[in-house]
Parts: C-alpha cells; structure tokens; sequence
C-alpha cells in the first residue's frame, strides 16, 4: 500500500551519479581528471599518455560495451564496485563513435530494416557468402537521413552508451569541449556556451547530469563554476555544488601545481 506525504522531506545532499565538465582545450581539464584517485579514464583520443593515470583506450562503440563487460565481470568477481570514478573524456569523440551504434538502432526498427546495407549496382543488399547475411556499410550516417529524423536514434545511442556506465562506479564525468550557439530570448537572438555536441544531444545530457560545470583558467588558477544565469548550461542540483565556483588548480611561481578537486565530493 502506498503512503502519501503529509508533509515537506527535508532537502538532501548526495554526489552527482552524472558530472558533465566541459571547457575550452588547454583549460586543465585532463589535468584534474588525472588528479582524481580511484579513476578509471576512458580514453577516446589517446590524450593522457604525458600523465600518470588508470586509463584504458577506446577507438570504438564495441570497445566502450567490452569495457562496460570487463567492468562488470571484476564488480562480480570482487563483489564490490572497481572504481569510484569513471570518467569519459571526451563527448565529441563519443558523438562520432556512436554513429555506427546509432545506425544498427535505426536498422532495429520497421523503417529502417533495409537501410545501412552495402548495395549492388541494381541497389539489391550485397549478401556475405559465409554468413548468408546482408553486409553492413559502416559508412552509411544517420544524420542524413530525411528531415533531421536520424538525430533521434544518434541520441539515443550517445544516453545508452553514457548511461551503461552509471551503474559500474560512485560517479560518471563526461569531459566535454565547449560551444557558443545561437539562441533566442526574449526576440533577441544571444550567444549561449554549452557543450560541443550535435542539435539537441547537448541540451538533453546536461538536462540528465546532476551537476554541469565549467573548467576555466584565470592566470595560474583553474576553477570550475557551477554558477548558472549567465547564457550557459552550467548547473547543479547537489546543494555543495549549487551555484558555486570552486579553485581547483593553482600553480606557483616556479610553476608546482597543486590540484584539489575534493570540495567537489562528499565522503
């Protein structure tokens, strides 16, 4: 039987399941995730091999699901969680990586069976001779396909991708670039900075993410504001992150960095 609320809960804090960091490149943003103890890094561009971290390579959807499976299977094995972070660095690779994925999505539907197969010169599906099965044209994109429809299945394919690793650790960060796009307020058309990802994909992660934060260098300091209000899709729900702006990197005068991302998580 379900028991209705006769009064207000009283507000919790928690850390966010989804940090969505984004900035511009050189901004420090590697640099703090190779600060992060008990980091798994989920490399797509090979952009930490100067740093000392947990990283493992990934050029492919396929090696983000094999990923997620080895995850598993040593979660089951130690029957605890691997890893308090997993980090994905960076969104705008893991755009281009999941076209593919996004396209098998599109064939799993009634419109899209017969689409994405390599054709011959009469447009019939080339068949492999060993699988007796159409051969897939890993080359055919759902961003063209009429009226922007393939868009839909591109995002999906970006949340199952992002949203299988929740499960597997304390926090999942997507690192991401930054973009200015245009958009209208009040009749004004007005530049918003938001993350580097395609029409709508942006909008819809940051809106799932506990907390959206911005990566920045004032002189030798890198800060990350969660201060929202001023055309940008930072963010956060967390009441210790809510807008806030944290110091999180400064270097000295003989250029030692020390990094500090603690105030970001509660124990």
């Amino acid at each position: 039987m379900i028991e209705l609320p006769t009064q207000r809960s009283e507000a919790q804090n928690y850390n966010p399941k989804l940090l969505v960091l984004f900035g511009k490149p050189k901004s420090g943003k590697s640099t703090l995730m190779a600060s992060l103890e008990d980091n798994l890094i989920i490399d797509l561009e090979d952009g930490y091999r100067a740093l000392s971290v947990m990283r493992v390579l990934a050029h492919t959807a396929q090696d983000l699901f094999d990923i997620r499976k080895a995850i598993g299977e040593k979660t089951s094995a130690d029957g605890k969680l691997p890893y308090r972070f997993v980090t994905i660095d960076n969104a705008t690779r893991l755009e281009e990586m999941a076209l593919v994925y996004a396209a098998f999505l599109y064939r799993q539907t009634p419109f899209g069976a017969t689409w994405g197969y390599k054709k011959d010169d009469k447009g019939i599906n080339i068949i492999d001779p060993k699988t007796k099965k159409a051969i897939v044209d890993n080359s055919a994109d759902v961003r063209k396909l009429p009226s922007g429809s393939g868009y839909l299945y591109l995002r999906e394919a970006i949340k199952k991708l992002i949203n299988m690793f929740k499960p597997v650790c304390d926090t999942l960060i997507l690192v991401c670039h930054v973009k200015d796009k245009q958009i209208k307020k009040d009749a004004e058309e007005i530049s918003e900075m938001s993350v580097d990802l395609a029409g709508k994909t942006g909008d819809i992660i940051c809106g799932e993410a506990d907390a959206v934060g911005y990566v920045y260098r004032d002189g030798k300091r890198t800060f990350i504001s969660f201060k929202g209000g001023d055309n940008t899709v930072k963010e956060a729900r967390p009441l210790h992150l809510r807008g806030k702006i944290f110091k999180v990197a400064e270097s000295d005068e003989s250029d030692n960095l020390t990094v500090d991302m603690s105030p970001l998580f509660i124990d």
